[in-house]
Formats: structure tokens, sequence, C-alpha cells
């Protein structure tokens, strides 16, 4: 069956995104406060939604500081605008390993691994209207990084999104992960209509070529 055009569309804003973007622009946003200005001026330029991580206002690396994530929540939500918050919940799945001879021990500088109700704890202080669920493990961009998402993992945070009554928005990076989310949706860990994001393009996830889009639109939820 052809899929007609839904022209009503939005428009979500990745302030700063993830990863090492800072090194990449010197406008990308790295206190909270900058974090929340960027988040209130797309707002009042069109953006329906805003998605936020934090980063270390003296480094700029990604990080996970539950007072980060407070203020830039406070200030958002203390400005005269009319935008859905959405929060990253991505972080603390990070696994980089040794050399190819000697994988382990891990990369204790990059590796980030934490339990769920760690990774969620931003998400029960601030509650954001939206979370992503990045709802699969993969080979993520350049180096040995992987991201990590277990079903036990996923299932756990899962739940503990939706006791919150906080919409997880699914993060999708290959077919298998929509799998998944069909899983959790039959299991009632998330409820309908499920939320989802396409996320192609990032290596070594789905391509972003039109056969692998139709493959993952026809496998949503």
């Amino acid at each position: 069956m052809p899929l007609a055009m839904n022209r009503d569309v939005f428009i979500t804003c990745a302030v700063t995104g993830a990863g090492d973007t800072v090194s990449k622009s010197s406008h990308v946003p790295i206190t909270p406060k900058q974090i929340a200005e960027s988040a209130i001026d797309a707002a009042k330029a069109g953006a329906a939604v805003v998605h936020c991580h934090v980063r270390d206002p003296e480094t700029g690396a990604a990080s996970r500081c539950n007072e980060l994530y407070r203020e830039v929540t406070d200030r958002i939500r203390s400005a005269d605008v009319d935008v859905v918050l959405n929060l990253t919940a991505g972080m603390g799945g990070d696994l980089i390993f040794g050399d190819v001879e000697s994988p382990l021990p891990l990369n204790a500088k990059g590796t980030d691994m934490a339990g769920a109700s760690e990774r969620v704890s931003h998400v029960a202080e601030c509650l954001p209207e939206i979370c992503t669920l990045d709802c699969g493990t993969m080979n993520f961009n350049l180096g040995d990084y992987v991201m990590t998402n277990t079903p036990s993992m996923l299932r756990a945070m899962a739940k503990k999104m939706t006791d919150l009554g906080v919409r997880p928005e699914i993060e999708a990076f290959d077919t298998g992960h929509l799998w998944f989310a069909k899983q959790l949706a039959e299991e009632g860990l998330i409820e309908d209509p499920v939320l989802i994001q396409l996320c192609m393009g990032i290596p070594w996830g789905a391509p972003d070529d039109l056969n692998t889009f139709m493959a993952m639109v026809n496998n949503v939820p």
C-alpha cells in the first residue's frame, strides 16, 4: 500500500547533539545557561520540541550530571516559550575497548557504564515530557566505541520511564531496534502510540538510503 505524506509536521531541535560536537563547531552551547538559551531561541524560531544533552561547563565533554540537567530544565521552563522538553537518557552505556590484541581491560577514560536507575535519575528528577530510549546495541561511529543497551536494561529503563509518566522516544539506529521496540510495546512497557525517531546515516547503523528508509518505516510499531 503506498504511503501518503503527512503534512502535519513539527520540528525538533537537538540543541547540542551527542558525542564530540564541541570540537566541530564553536557555536555548540556548553554551559547550562547557553544550552537553555539556545533551546529557548529554537522554540521562538518554531521548534516544537527541544532535545537536550548537558556538557561539563569546564571541558565541554558530555555529562550526565543531574544538577546540570536541573538547571537547563528550570531555565527553559521559566522562559516564556511553549515547547516540549526532551532529555536524553542515552548515556551510561558506553564501552570503549583496548586494542585488538588486548581488548580487556576496557579503556577506563572513555567507558561509562551505569545501572538503569542511575541512567534515568535525571529524568525522575526533572520529569520532562519526553526522554530518549536507544533501543539497541551497536558499533557507534568511529573508533572502538560500542553503545550498549541490553534487553534487560531496556526493559528496566522503559518501565521506569513509563511509571514516571514520561513518554519514551525510541531512537532506532537499525531495523533490529524497531523489532525490540515492538517487543517492548507488546509487553506493555511502552504505551501506544509508540514514539519513534529513525536515526539514519550514523556509522555503523542503518545507512541513509531510500531502500533502508522504507525498511525502517515498514517496521515501525
